[in-house]
């Protein structure tokens, strides 16, 4: 035992009779004492998707690696995480890195994230930590149905008064290039830094955004290289972005990484937007980074992942989602490079950090014109639903259902996005909780004839962006939810042959036959329909209360005892 987790310890048994305000005080002085190390101090959190508030948010219990990322972080999951991070069962922590009881164990340590608890601890660790930079890995714009109303304006504000200093993006440019440049150039400008190397105009290949900053921090000049979302033309509607170009650009982010050792840059850290395992192969190609901060797959990994590279070794690390986890990377720099490091993974409890008056006005002020709709009652859940694992969640279950209702469909397609918060049992399902599933700029539902074929070479193309071994060919996101229909999937197959004994009603999917298919966040322009949140806050509202439902499951062949399988 060190002297930290003495001191925790005593600190919990010494406060056991106080009275919960007093006891959550007193643990939450020890759960965030992370003492200062080194002289070059970077803050980061990722992927919070405008969740301002307070919320819970149940990990995975299905993350499979495959090939060479099978049984490493970030796929592992449940006891298995906990196993390899030397983590004890039923603890706040285990609570925050796993699913394991969830239900139970939310109802013990309460909420996580939200702005107003996030900015006490960002003040409390600059107050130890002089110059430290609060980095923003992006998928901040989106995600709620307030930030969806005023075009992300509520968590731009947020982020300034956070003291955020440099971000990249990626959800972002669903709002539509035009509106992030203005907000680069105006709300942004001389306060936070936007860095892309990966982006440039269609045109001449010119850079949109500044690639990397330099900056001094303690009289240590460190520069942030910023790495966008390299799939976004892809993944979301290319027609919000016509005219640039994103992509990985290895080449050019190692010229980046050379041009700023060049200019005196004594430390590089990579902000970005990848996704882990993307990250992690990156790492062990380009030469000269000393850290990746990563984000984009939601992974909270509460220790780095040391890759080594032709020239030394680069930390990855992947700090979760939904405000829910901060990330504090100190480095000690000496003789010109990192000789050591620090870092902590810190789930963000509300019920041990104070809110932050100032940042819980500004919540209010952006919140209060919209309460009356927010708290809206649309159901009461008897289950717990989520979203996150691989292949599906009982919340996009429930969205599945209401798609074959509402649309009298065969077969639904939900996709599979890894935010959105979670409800436990017995919680209201409100407007804005249904937002927090639903709330981006395409919602448009559709209904469509596909062949059996098609319907296949669907699920097939999803599979291979999530299971493909190469991680520079996976997109990140989950499997598309798939309701009505029964299939086998073995992750490990090649590209095509992964998805088999398809069966609609228990009779096998026939190839040429037409089938009517509901679903909706079509990325092709032009695309119209009814909002999935008109359809399902109709369909919730319906039912009144939901009771606990089986989920619609694939046969997961091949993976017996991987233990991104819970």
């Amino acid at each position: 035992m060190n002297r930290r987790e003495f001191l925790h310890l005593l600190a919990v048994a010494s406060a056991a009779g106080l009275p919960p305000a007093a006891r959550a005080e007193s643990e939450g002085q020890t759960w965030y004492d992370v003492p200062r190390f080194g002289n070059v101090h970077l803050l980061h959190f990722t992927d919070c998707h405008a969740q301002l508030n307070p919320m819970y948010f149940r990990e995975p219990h299905v993350n499979l690696g495959i090939g060479a990322q099978a049984g490493k972080p970030p796929h592992l999951v449940g006891a298995a995480l906990l196993k390899h991070f030397g983590m004890r069962p039923q603890t706040r922590a285990a609570h925050a890195f796993t699913h394991l009881d969830f239900a139970r164990a939310a109802r013990v340590y309460g909420k996580v994230g939200g702005f107003a608890h996030l900015a006490t601890l960002v003040k409390r660790l600059r107050a130890e930590r002089p110059d430290a930079l609060l980095l923003d890995g992006g998928d901040t714009w989106q995600g709620s149905a307030t930030a969806l109303w005023n075009k992300g304006q509520d968590m731009i504000d947020a982020a300034k008064l956070l003291g955020v200093d440099i971000m990249t993006g990626h959800w972002e440019f669903t709002l539509g290039a035009e509106r992030v440049r203005q907000v680069v150039d105006n709300d942004f400008r001389d306060r936070i830094q936007f860095l892309a190397q990966n982006i440039k105009t269609a045109d001449f290949g010119d850079p949109v955004f500044e690639p990397f900053a330099l900056r001094t921090l303690n009289g240590v000049p460190v520069a942030i290289v910023g790495q966008a979302f390299p799939y976004t033309p892809i993944a979301n509607p290319r027609h919000l972005v016509p005219d640039w170009t994103f992509g990985i650009q290895e080449r050019e982010l190692q010229a980046t990484v050379d041009v700023a050792r060049a200019k005196g840059a004594q430390a590089v850290v990579l902000l970005s937007h990848n996704g882990m395992d993307v990250d992690l192969k990156l790492a062990a190609r380009v030469t000269g980074i000393d850290a990746i901060l990563g984000g984009h797959t939601h992974d909270g990994v509460p220790a780095p992942v040391i890759v080594s590279n032709a020239a030394g070794k680069t930390l990855v690390t992947n700090a979760g989602s939904n405000g829910k986890f901060l990330g504090v990377l100190d480095l000690d720099v000496k003789g010109g490079k990192v000789a050591d490091f620090r870092y902590r993974l810190l789930p963000v409890f509300a019920n041990l950090l104070p809110a932050d008056r100032e940042m819980e006005a500004l919540i209010a002020k952006w919140r209060a014109p919209h309460e009356g709709k927010l708290n809206e009652v649309l159901a009461v859940s008897e289950d717990l639903l989520y979203r996150r694992g691989n292949f599906n969640g009982s919340f996009d279950q429930l969205i599945l259902d209401g798609l074959l209702a509402e649309k009298e469909a065969e077969i639904a397609f939900s996709p599979g996005f890894r935010w959105g918060t979670t409800l436990l049992p017995g919680q209201a399902i409100t407007f804005e909780r249904l937002m927090d599933q639903t709330a981006i700029t395409y919602p448009h539902t559709t209904v469509t004839m596909m062949s059996g074929a098609a319907i296949k070479n669907v699920l097939e193309d999803v599979a291979d962006n999530l299971f493909n071994p190469d991680p520079y060919y996976q997109q990140g996101g989950d499997m598309v939810r798939v309701g009505g229909l029964q299939y086998a999937i073995d992750p490990a197959a090649k590209m095509g042959a992964r998805i088999s004994d398809l069966r609609l009603r228990g009779k096998p999917l026939a190839a040429g036959k037409q089938y009517k298919v509901a679903g909706w966040a079509p990325v092709a322009e032009g695309a119209q329909g009814e909002p999935i949140w008109e359809v399902m806050a109709r369909y919730l509202k319906s039912q009144k209360t939901i009771r606990p439902r089986a989920l619609n499951l694939p046969k997961i062949k091949g993976m017996a005892g991987n233990p991104g399988l819970a």
